[in-house]
């Protein structure tokens, strides 16, 4: 699969509305075939920084995800709310889906 993680640096004056101005770019990510998540989180650390954890099945599902008209029309609007460009780690990984962090496994 397709690993990413992006931090979205948001100005501060859109910093609470970002899970609406991203809301319909989200559920067109979800929607897609190849799409495993898409998942956004608040920084702990910066309340100003929004963290995506995505994935996509494989390097097809990762195209038609750049080549989507949501994803362009995303790269158009969105960057007016954000402060900086966005940082991404990018990766393939084996697998598709997450695994058990066995180190904090918790016994019933």
């Amino acid at each position: 699969m397709i690993f990413i993680t992006a931090k979205f640096p948001v100005k501060p004056e859109h910093a609470d509305a970002w899970p609406e101005l991203s809301r319909a770019f989200t559920q067109a990510c979800r929607a897609e075939d190849g799409c495993l998540w898409f998942d956004w989180a608040r920084s702990l650390d910066d309340p100003n920084e929004y963290v995506l954890v995505e994935a996509f099945r494989d390097d097809e599902a990762g195209a038609a995800h750049v080549q989507s008209d949501h994803f362009k029309a995303a790269t158009s609007e969105l960057p007016q709310y954000l402060s900086a460009t966005p940082r991404i780690v990018n990766a393939n990984v084996e697998g598709t889906g997450w695994s058990e962090l066995g180190e904090m496994a918790v016994q019933s």
